[in-house]
């Protein structure tokens, strides 16, 4: 995924340092729906950017002169055991004003291919189970619910469950 891809008027384009104010501030617009995650705040730059590989993050922009970020997607390591080496966990967040233009799917598609290029063989991530927009979106990309974790923390006093969602790559093996 070296080369920019394009959807219906969106670029997708590696993560760069002066994405950093845009991509938090969508992090934050997910964060305060109370259905993208436990977190409440926004990292910092510095700490977004200590937890994701540098390889494989990516932001869509509309393609249009104002290149303005429309969503982004990362992953970070699950563990450094030389076993887990080829398993990595995605978030992947859309402005609420570009939801429904296929943003998350080319976000996911970006990453799909620079994972495979790489030979990692497992993308996973948690979804809560009201986010149905998101079960759909990975879904349609070839993730599967290989479980849900039960009461796994609590959000603004409540229990919450999660899909722990996968994709296995059919590249590879």
């Amino acid at each position: 995924m070296n080369e920019p891809t394009k959807g219906p008027g969106v670029a997708v384009r590696a993560m760069r340092p002066d994405d950093a104010d845009r991509v938090l501030a969508i992090y934050q617009e997910g964060l305060d729906t109370g259905e993208a995650s436990f977190e409440t705040r926004a990292p910092t730059w510095a700490a977004f950017d200590a937890a994701k590989l540098e390889r494989h993050r990516y932001v869509a922009a509309d393609a249009t002169p104002s290149g303005e970020v429309l969503g982004w997607i990362a992953a970070g390591s699950v563990s450094d055991r030389c076993c887990y080496s080829g398993v990595v966990e995605h978030s992947v967040y859309v402005s609420p004003r570009a939801q429904g233009r296929g943003v998350g799917a080319a976000l996911l598609a970006a990453l799909i291919a620079s994972t495979e290029e790489e030979g990692i063989w497992t993308i996973q991530s948690g979804v809560f189970p009201e986010n149905a927009s998101s079960l759909r979106l990975h879904a349609k990309a070839g993730f599967r619910a290989v479980g849900v974790r039960e009461r796994l923390g609590r959000l603004h006093g409540r229990w919450r469950d999660v899909v722990l969602l996968e994709r296995r790559s059919p590249l590879v093996l």
